[in-house]
């Protein structure tokens, strides 16, 4: 597993249904060693910190395996690292293969994975399509946020070394699905908060739907 390139980006304007908005999406690649730290990378921001950033999605994680399937299903070519909002374009990391709760080492910074990513608008502002943003979610094929357990040094080359693998085995595919379209997934949504890595927004979510299964039929509507 290896980190092809390290992405960062300022806040810039861009124009959503006739406004303008802030957003930190534009990635662009970086050359140099830099730190990556409990909020996030230095150099990068995010405009929005009520649904980005905070520590438990300082780091973004997308991998190029990714990039060859939307160039062969969108017939679209000159992608670059970041096009899709990720801090980190990884090699040999998939959503199948990676787990909530994993702990990886990259550079000498050591991150845990906390949640796969649920994309907004400026996704589809970056695409220059709305419809890609609903595409994207149903793909599954979301990549996936980090929280830095240990701040260091990264670049692009470095290899990606898993340390620990999450309990309960849920990878960042599943637990997506299981988000997005699996309501009625009461075991796993049970087995998903037994992981201790598991971002309280979305463990408030399952919380808040095992609560709502356990009502009476008439008082859960």
């Amino acid at each position: 597993m290896k980190l092809l390139s390290v992405n960062v980006s300022g806040p810039r304007a861009a124009v959503y249904q006739d406004r303008v908005i802030r957003t930190g999406i534009f990635k662009k690649p970086i050359s140099d060693r830099v730190m990556m730290r409990t909020f996030n990378i230095d150099g990068d921001a995010q405009a929005d910190l009520t649904n980005h950033g905070g520590i438990y999605k300082a780091v973004y994680a997308y991998g190029i395996e990714n990039y060859e399937y939307w160039k062969n299903k969108l017939g679209r070519k000159g992608f670059l690292p970041g096009q899709f909002g990720e801090n980190l374009t990884t090699e040999g990391i998939t959503e199948e293969t990676v787990y909530i709760g994993d702990i990886f080492r990259i550079g000498s910074a050591v991150a845990e994975v906390s949640q796969p990513r649920n994309p907004c608008y400026k996704l589809g502002i970056k695409m220059e399509s709305q419809a890609f943003v609903r595409q994207f979610l149903r793909s599954g094929r979301l990549g996936f946020y980090l929280r830095v357990l240990e701040e260091g040094e990264i670049s692009a080359g470095d290899s990606i070394k898993r340390i620990e693998s999450g309990p309960e085995r849920i990878s960042v595919l599943e637990m997506a699905r299981l988000r997005n379209f699996g309501e009625d997934n009461l075991k796993m949504t049970r087995s998903a908060l037994r992981i201790p890595a598991l971002a309280p927004e979305i463990r408030q979510e399952f919380k808040d739907q095992l609560d709502k299964a356990s009502l009476p039929q008439e008082e859960a509507h």
